[in-house]
């Protein structure tokens, strides 16, 4: 057969016992079907710590390739809507100059809009508005076009929020130079409530890089790779998607 005599007969002796990672094996396949094939070998080993387990994350990927379990959610670039229609509006200056980190909540939040295509040729748009203190999305649109409405809701939802959760004097909302955020009624709605505007530099997405990177990660982990389904049913995705996103998804940047 080419192999040694002793490789041989270690491969006797020990081919009838169990393997005494069985059980690792089944909770990790758990692990990776409960949040929906989306976690890769770090962050289950993540969770796996979180559970009391003292593991290497070497071991957990070296268990997880002889299970044949794969995140293959990040295979594809996201595709970004593109709202600049010109100067329509006053364009604000730069005031997070890419200054993305902050331990006080609702210091800073960012803000965009991206878009979804739907069955029959129907698109979804979305507009989050992320707290750059722990990566929270306080609030968020959805419509079946990119209306002015799109963006005034998740505002107003967020100034809401800001009257009773806010506990630092100044808050900086950012966004790129969209027509909906040179809009008169976006200006005069953050004017009226003392918030400070913010804008990325034309054709200059890494000034709002932590909100496109938060839409790379949604429609790697529940979009790509999915068949088309209908509006409806792509909106409660999403938004199921985001409860999740704010509630159980671990992220290293909080320490799991």
């Amino acid at each position: 057969m080419g192999i040694r005599e002793a490789t041989y007969h270690y491969h006797v002796k020990n081919f009838w016992k169990e393997d005494p990672d069985t059980e690792l094996k089944e909770l990790i396949t758990r692990l990776f079907k409960k949040f929906h094939e989306r976690y890769g070998y770090k962050r289950i080993t993540t969770e796996l710590k979180k559970l009391g387990h003292s593991i290497n994350h070497k071991k957990v990927y070296r268990m997880m390739r002889e299970l044949g379990l794969k995140c293959v959610k990040f295979i594809r670039k996201s595709r970004k809507y593109n709202s600049y229609k010109g100067h329509i509006g006053k364009v604000a200056k730069n005031r997070l100059s890419r200054r993305f980190s902050t331990p006080i909540p609702f210091q800073k939040i960012v803000t965009d809009i991206t878009e979804f295509k739907c069955l029959d040729d129907g698109k979804l748009y979305l507009n989050p508005m992320l707290d750059l203190c722990n990566g929270e999305i306080v609030a968020f649109g959805i419509n079946k076009r990119p209306t002015l409405h799109l963006v005034m809701e998740p505002l107003k939802e967020t100034v809401e929020i800001l009257k009773t959760r806010a506990t630092y004097r100044t808050t900086n909302i950012h966004s790129d130079q969209g027509w909906h955020y040179q809009h008169n009624q976006w200006v005069r709605t953050l004017k009226e409530n003392n918030i400070f505007q913010s804008m990325s530099r034309k054709a200059t997405c890494a000034d709002n890089a932590l909100m496109e990177n938060f839409f790379g990660i949604l429609k790697q982990e529940m979009y790509y790779g999915e068949a088309l389904v209908s509006y409806e049913e792509l909106k409660g995705r999403i938004e199921e998607y985001i409860y999740w996103y704010n509630n159980e998804r671990s992220k290293a940047r909080l320490a799991g």
